[in-house]
């Protein structure tokens, strides 16, 4: 048996993902969504969103922050995180921030809120100047324990300052790795003991259409080199939007492969196949465009059990695991269905068992596992004698005791 994780109902960020922080680059659509600016008196443009463009089209936002000779609680940014922020009594928490001084003398405090606005938590910080980026960093405890707490930073002094990738983490992150997982719930699944675990999910794989697909080489590297992306979630039902539901992909393929390795599950990406979910836009890509598609699963292969000489296997290593992550199999698709999923997943089947032969590869039979549909695939696959198969049983509880 094994765990099909997710990113639904904030199950990555705002959820396994321990950062506390909402929008810290502010990239979200709305780009000061989950914070709230506070000046006493009002000065136009205190507070502004930069926009970097092409020159860096992973993370093209920053906030630039002008302190007009301002005492210290008259200029302030509040976070509210993800529905509020649950801050423990006792416990360490990490504050870090990239920034540059571009002028004068700024005074940053860092102050954790509880749900009367009362500081629970604080430390303080003197940006040292410079043109060019640089993180600062400081820890600090609780003293108070809040399920829907807060994080203000309030400014002093007479200058201007720009901010980025503005984060807090708890101190009990999983195996006490620096901006990781909340250890609680990783804990709740390696006691599952699970065979395997499938991520990064299902329909954000497919995407409402092929440009919001999941691209896993956009997880990997530096964080804030990631580019954020709209989750499916955010709209995909009326009656329950939630607009504040991005992927800043924190937790992305490599943070994946180790969360297998730690509990000793068997790691099961899965990949697009050049469609878009069937559902929303079904949208596919031109048979004769499919090869960067291909050029991805061949190049996470590599990312995954590759030398450290090679070009993937030089990355993994890089950001801190030189052995090979021993991927074994890799599913085609997520729940595709009809003849232009047979025709994709054979050029996929072709191409990779051609340079992976011993990977196996896992195909979709549909929605269901009767029907048209899944006689069409289940015939079809097994004629391209396919490793696996994946049904999938959208029924009632009972029918599987």
């Amino acid at each position: 048996m094994g765990c099909f994780f997710e990113d639904i109902n904030f199950g990555a960020d705002g959820g396994i993902y321990a950062e506390l922080v909402k929008n810290r680059s502010f990239e979200f659509t709305r780009p000061l969504m989950g914070w709230k600016v506070e000046q006493q008196p009002a000065e136009e443009g205190a507070v502004l969103i930069q926009n970097r463009g092409i020159a860096h089209t992973a993370n093209p936002r920053f906030v630039r922050v002008t302190v007009n000779n301002r005492t210290k609680g008259t200029l302030s940014i509040t976070n509210e995180g993800f529905r509020g922020m649950g801050i423990k009594k006792g416990l360490r928490y990490d504050f870090s921030v990239l920034h540059r001084l571009v002028s004068g003398k700024v005074k940053l405090y860092v102050e954790l809120l509880n749900a009367n606005k009362e500081i629970i938590g604080n430390t303080e910080m003197v940006p040292d100047g410079g043109t060019n980026w640089s993180k600062l960093a400081a820890s600090f405890t609780a003293s108070q324990t809040e399920e829907k707490g807060s994080m203000r930073l309030v400014f002093e002094g007479n200058g201007i300052i720009d901010l980025d990738m503005i984060s807090l983490f708890p101190g009990d992150t999983w195996k006490n790795r620096p901006g990781g997982m909340r250890a609680d719930m990783v804990q709740m699944l390696a006691d599952m003991k699970p065979g395997f675990i499938r991520f990064p999910g299902g329909c954000i794989v497919e995407g409402y259409d092929l440009a919001q697909r999941y691209q896993w080489k956009k997880t990997v590297g530096p964080l804030e080199e990631r580019q954020l992306l709209i989750n499916r979630w955010n709209y995909e039902f009326a009656h329950r939007p939630a607009p504040d539901y991005f992927q800043t992909f924190g937790l992305g393929f490599f943070e994946y492969f180790q969360l297998c390795a730690d509990i000793g599950a068997e790691p099961l990406p899965i990949l697009n196949c050049g469609m878009a979910c069937q559902f929303n836009s079904g949208e596919v890509v031109p048979l004769d465009q499919i090869q960067p598609y291909i050029d991805d699963a061949l190049d996470l292969i590599e990312f995954a059990n590759g030398a450290v000489t090679t070009k993937w296997g030089k990355l993994r290593a890089s950001m801190g695991h030189p052995e090979p992550f021993h991927l074994k199999m890799l599913g085609v698709g997520n729940e595709n269905w009809g003849p232009q999923y047979l025709e994709r997943f054979k050029i996929f089947q072709e191409a990779l068992k051609a340079k992976y032969p011993q990977i196996k590869l896992i195909a979709s039979s549909g929605t269901d596992p009767v029907g048209e549909r899944f006689n069409l695939l289940n015939t079809g696959l097994r004629a391209l004698n396919t490793d696996f198969i994946d049904e999938h049983y959208y029924r009632p509880p009972i029918l599987f005791q």
